[in-house]
């Protein structure tokens, strides 16, 4: 039997309870939509076959065990839900933060296992935002596990942070008429290394991954070589969030996943007139100055993903981000209807999808469901386009009730953390 139907048997097989729709597009792609419980799916079984695995490499059980370094407005939210969505069908257990830290991991401190809230330890996934710190990662998390994070191009990112942060960073407050122009001309003038927030205002990557923020790779050339070795030595594989959809090829062969499991909805958007349509390249130069320590990261990382690629296969890897782009447009439709758009939170009717909102400058979009839906394909929808304060109360309600832990009290935790982004005030800002 040819190894195409042996396949097709295989899957047929492991479903055989299952409602299955075969959508036979030619003679060399073949999709199963699969609707099982809150599982919407188009489910590529036979999808290797156009982006075959390394030569040698013997099939693999997907890996269950990952932890996601989420860098801040890097694509990070789209790729925690990824992990959410995968770990709630597998019924794997999730890392959350203690209560005392909201939904992060009492960010800015350096991470610590104290800060997971008891009912989700031990976890098989980690993607909610902290400060790397390796010694307590790999005490929380179990051997084996496949670390993972995303970097994004820093002059597009800074102009992000700047925008997003603009009402609680003082470095960011202090500019007037909010100009990132003016601030990147002088950043010395508005920056104070060690007040609050002040990480969201200098080489914001370096300090994600636990390095030292302040160092100038232009006066310390050894210590960027330091940290890209030691980002090296846990990271099995670092996104590029410009090239997200071959990033998430990567990360399903690296993890042995399906196509279906990496699909996605953009999420914490800013909206057009939050941002700026293109970089001055002027603007662009001064910021990757100013964040020298973040521009040496990103370009290492970003030349060795493509050698990555080159490896796995240019083509193929760009095959197989064509199928999952045409594969995610069909479930956008399927959801959202026939033309799915990125909407204000104001405009947003389904209460569990209406992202939170930094302040009054900055429109955060979302996604809305159609009027009248009900049962197990409105609720993945409803899973694909939550926002992570939304997924995550949902997530750690869920785990409670499954572990028992209301009856466990929950530990005070000393010196408690700042108050974080999330919980700042929401009502208008001053100047």
């Amino acid at each position: 039997m040819p190894p195409i139907l042996q396949r097709l048997q295989q899957a047929t097989k492991m479903m055989s309870r299952r409602k299955i729709l075969l959508l036979v597009l030619g003679c060399s792609t073949v999709s199963l939509l699969i609707h099982q419980g809150a599982q919407l799916s188009w489910y590529p079984k036979l999808f290797p076959l156009s982006c075959p695995p390394l030569r040698n490499s013997q099939p693999r059980p997907k890996h269950m065990t990952v932890a996601f370094l989420k860098t801040h407005k890097t694509a990070g939210t789209t790729v925690q839900n990824i992990l959410f969505r995968f770990a709630e069908r597998h019924n794997l257990t999730v890392a959350l933060p203690h209560p005392s830290c909201e939904h992060q991991f009492c960010y800015p401190r350096n991470f610590s296992a104290h800060f997971v809230h008891p009912a989700t330890r031990p976890p098989h996934v980690l993607a909610s935002h902290l400060r790397f710190d390796r010694a307590e990662l790999e005490r929380l998390m179990p051997p084996g596990t496949v670390y993972v994070t995303i970097l994004r191009e820093p002059a597009a990112m800074f102009e992000s942070l700047f925008s997003y942060y603009n009402q609680y960073c003082p470095a960011f407050r202090r500019v007037p008429n909010a100009s990132l122009e003016a601030f990147l001309r002088t950043p010395e003038a508005y920056y104070r290394a060690g007040e609050h927030f002040a990480m969201f205002a200098h080489n914001t990557l370096a300090y994600d991954l636990g390095g030292d923020n302040e160092r100038s790779p232009r006066d310390d050339a050894a210590y960027l070589a330091g940290l890209i070795r030691q980002v090296e030595e846990v990271f099995s594989l670092v996104m590029i969030a410009e090239y997200f959809d071959e990033s998430l090829v990567l990360l399903r062969r690296l993890l042995a996943w399906d196509l279906d499991d990496v699909l996605y909805a953009k999420l914490n958007a800013r909206a057009a007139s939050s941002r700026l349509a293109a970089i001055p390249a002027a603007l662009a130069r001064a910021a990757r100055t100013w964040n020298a320590l973040d521009a040496g990261l990103y370009d290492h990382f970003n030349a060795t993903f493509w050698r990555r690629v080159a490896r796995a296969g240019r083509a193929c890897v760009e095959r197989e981000a064509r199928e999952l782009r045409e594969a995610r447009q069909r479930l956008l439709r399927r959801c959202f209807g026939d033309e799915p758009v990125l909407r204000p939170a104001a405009q947003i009717r389904t209460k569990q999808l209406q992202p939170w909102q930094p302040s009054r400058k900055v429109d955060i979009m979302g996604y809305d469901l159609p009027g009248g839906g009900a049962g197990p394909a409105t609720e993945a929808c409803l899973k694909l386009a939550m926002p992570e304060v939304q997924y995550s109360n949902y997530l750690l309600r869920k785990q409670k009730r499954r572990g028992g832990a209301r009856a466990r009290p929950e530990p005070v935790l000393d010196n408690p953390p700042p108050r974080p982004i999330r919980v700042l005030p929401r009502g208008p800002q001053g100047p």
